[in-house]
């Protein structure tokens, strides 16, 4: 996926009035945000959905993933447009946009989000990282499966990595996962997936 700052000083009604239904389009502090999306970044978003949708129906829980769907953190000019959701329904009556657009502004309802990493990395792993964990999302995972993020962020030298972060005393706690690792989920314990098939797709190319 590559991205490109297509307007700047929109707020969040005017994006949800022209852009709420474009899902090549998001929203970070006034900045109109172009998203194209490469086919193996499509292929790796619709892998772990299929995955997660296995555990939902599994343990019969509340928990659904939709199709399109935009967060509204705190910042009054920003609407995210996830790879991945997993939204409680029993918390939908609470979301006061819910009901008009597909859009959720309470962590509580958010059980778990998936970005996975293109060239737009730094929103990942800052800007998200960090309203998601201001709004207190109990999961999220960061899959860098080319290998692409900043040293900071994955180490040196630079390979594929997913970063689980799971909120503990209102702070996300990070553990990075490796070749050879299991993705351990604190929301789906029974989740069968290792790094290894998600990095797969990266070898495609």
């Amino acid at each position: 996926m590559t991205t490109a700052i297509v307007q700047t000083g929109m707020s969040f009604e005017e994006f949800v009035s022209r852009y709420g239904d474009d899902a090549n389009y998001e929203l970070i502090d006034g900045e109109l945000i172009e998203m194209e999306s490469t086919g193996l970044h499509e292929q790796v978003g619709a892998f772990i959905s299929r995955k997660l949708n296995v555990q939902i129906d599994r343990l019969d829980r509340p928990y659904f993933m939709p199709y399109r769907c935009l967060i509204k953190p705190l910042g009054i000019a920003s609407a995210f447009r996830p790879d991945v959701i997993v939204l409680d329904e029993e918390e939908l009556s609470k979301e006061p946009l819910w009901m008009r657009e597909p859009i959720v502004t309470m962590g509580t309802t958010i059980k778990l989000v998936v970005e996975v990493v293109s060239s737009n990395w730094q929103n990942d792993y800052a800007r998200k990282y960090e309203d998601y964990e201001a709004l207190e999302i109990p999961e999220y995972w960061i899959v860098d499966y080319l290998g692409i993020g900043g040293k900071y962020y994955i180490g040196s030298p630079k390979q594929p990595t997913i970063t689980i972060c799971q909120l503990v005393g209102g702070e996300y706690q990070k553990t990075l996962l490796r070749r050879g690792d299991r993705i351990a989920s604190p929301l789906f314990p029974d989740l069968n997936l290792t790094c290894d098939r998600l990095f797969e797709f990266g070898e495609q190319g």
